[in-house]
């Protein structure tokens, strides 16, 4: 049966090891617990871990993940989720081992490589994630090879099983394709129970509360790990219990300015876009050992993340669900320097948007190589839903799908081909002057519009692209995703690549570039 909720908050409390709580701890804890059968049977637990974030971005370079059977990826090609976890809780060592449905394929074509994962399992009394890897090298005319219950990474338990630290084994590294891996540090884990908290219906919803003592024997439980009493908290003066402070109600809030008309002129306005993930990472890692700059007015989110240009200017009309807006700022990409002499160098500016009834263009004045095309459709845009729906003198539309062109792939030197993915997009526009953009900047060109990426962070001008993350953990902008691969070269899978093909693209990717951008402009001009 499911684990009610304050039950699985207690056993994973209880998970916290000897080395967290103290050997003191943990026996007392044993020796409060009731009575009861050894082990208890756990269900509806998910684990999601990304692996690592430098694998994942070399995977996306090159060729791309599958997720199915249960298990599901986060978008910008971010940490896995596997579900339907069962298992057990031993009520005397108190250790969770669970495993999870889902699979996940890690492949590319180019490359001649496959990895699956299968069988994903934690043991919190071991510390550590395990897995069934099958992997195939087409390059190397290596057999298929299959693991069981491989050791993919330890981890540091905690007590409450989030973003828990990891820490790749030399057998990830075997089957992920890179010695490197081992003793590396891997992306946080993280084990959560999905089961809703058990509520006890009421006899009559009209009745008073009672005021006799509860008999609810989850109310004795001792305390412990997870079930210490809190101080009670008292509400800030003038507010109810349960109102959040930070959001007044509509009668004690500014009145908002009088609604924009239905159609009419932008007053500003921001666009969020990271272009691509792996492209940004690609740029500022060790094979094109470049850097990235924004100028004009745009921003660059933190992390090597997403971009934001400013100060829109354009057309409306809510009512028909179009909207037109172009954008300042401006995002150089370059690379691959030889002699002072650059193979990528890519500059897009004045960036337009276009919708209606949800689907449109992102175009944009592309210069390659010091040779400028003007109004280059680069992306096919489909939003959610065709309304345009204005909050307060706003219009925002998140996570806007963005589909590469034939325009936009010959753009980009063919690096990639019409059709892949690109970054979501993200618009808000003002509608009058007055009107508050995302990140408390007010309508009117000249005053400029949210700073940082589409999520939101710091932005930030100029230099290379900032300073490269990675999900729990550092690193610098001249790696990919904050891994290694800047400082050694060997967080790229040598099986994957084949040694022949890793020096083609460490030594040729430059000229390939350049090769293909001569050639597009080229075709241009005939």
């Amino acid at each position: 049966m499911p684990v009610r909720g304050r039950r699985s908050t207690a056993l994973a409390a209880a998970v916290a090891t000897a080395a967290a709580l103290g050997a003191t701890a943990l026996a007392t804890l044993g020796a409060a617990a009731p009575a009861a059968a050894a082990e208890t049977p756990l269900q509806n637990y998910e684990l999601t871990w990304g692996i690592k974030q430098s694998y994942r971005t070399y995977v996306g370079m090159f060729g791309s993940f599958t997720a199915s059977e249960g298990a599901t990826q986060a978008t910008g090609n971010g940490a896995f989720t596997f579900t339907d976890g069962t298992g057990t809780y031993d009520d005397t060592t108190h250790a969770v081992e669970l495993g999870f449905q889902g699979t996940v394929l890690a492949a590319s074509t180019a490359h001649g490589f496959e990895v699956t994962l299968t069988d994903v399992r934690f043991d919190s009394g071991a510390g550590e994630i395990t897995a069934d890897v099958t992997t195939v090298d087409n390059l190397g005319g290596t057999p298929t090879k299959k693991g069981d219950d491989v050791p993919l990474a330890t981890v540091d338990v905690t007590r409450e099983m989030t973003d828990m630290a990891t820490t790749l084994t030399e057998e990830a590294g075997e089957y992920l394709g890179s010695a490197g891996y081992a003793g590396a540090a891997g992306d946080p884990l993280t084990v959560v129970d999905t089961t809703p908290p058990a509520t006890e219906p009421t006899d009559d919803p009209t009745d008073e509360p009672s005021t006799e003592p509860s008999t609810d024997p989850t109310d004795e439980q001792p305390a412990g790990p997870g079930n210490e009493e809190q101080p009670g908290e008292e509400p800030e003066e003038g507010t109810k219990p349960g109102t959040d402070v930070r959001n007044p109600s509509a009668s004690t809030s500014t009145p908002p300015s009088s609604a924009a008309p239905a159609q009419g002129e932008i007053a500003d306005g921001t666009l969020g876009w990271g272009v691509k993930e792996s492209f940004r990472s690609y740029v500022v890692g060790p094979i094109a050992k470049g850097g990235i700059t924004v100028s004009g007015g745009a921003t660059q989110a933190a992390g090597n993340g997403a971009f934001t240009f400013k100060d829109a200017t354009g057309t409306y009309d809510t009512d028909a669900g179009k909207l037109t807006a172009s954008f300042q700022g401006a995002v150089n990409f370059k690379g691959h320097e030889s002699g002072g002499t650059y193979g990528l160098d890519l500059t897009l500016t004045n960036l337009k948007a276009t919708l209606d009834g949800g689907t449109g263009k992102l175009s944009a004045d592309v210069t390659s190589l010091g040779a400028q095309t003007k109004g280059v459709v680069l992306a096919d845009l489909k939003a959610a839903s065709g309304d345009l729906k204005a909050a307060e003198n706003v219009v925002t539309v998140d996570d806007i799908a963005a589909t590469l062109t034939e325009a936009g792939a010959k753009a980009f030197g063919d690096f990639y081909t019409a059709g892949t993915a690109l970054d979501t997009v993200d618009l808000a526009v003002a509608l009058s002057d007055d009107a508050q953009l995302p990140g408390g900047s007010t309508g009117g060109n000249g005053t400029g519009g949210s700073s940082g990426g589409s999520a939101g962070g710091t932005g930030t001008t100029g230099g290379t692209g900032g300073t490269a993350s990675t999900i729990g953990g550092t690193g610098t902008g001249g790696s990919i995703g904050g891994g290694s691969l800047a400082s050694t070269g060997t967080d790229l899978p040598a099986p994957a690549l084949g040694t022949a093909a890793g020096i083609a693209v460490a030594a040729g990717a430059g000229a390939v570039w350049a090769a293909r951008r001569r050639r597009t402009q080229a075709q241009s001009a005939e």
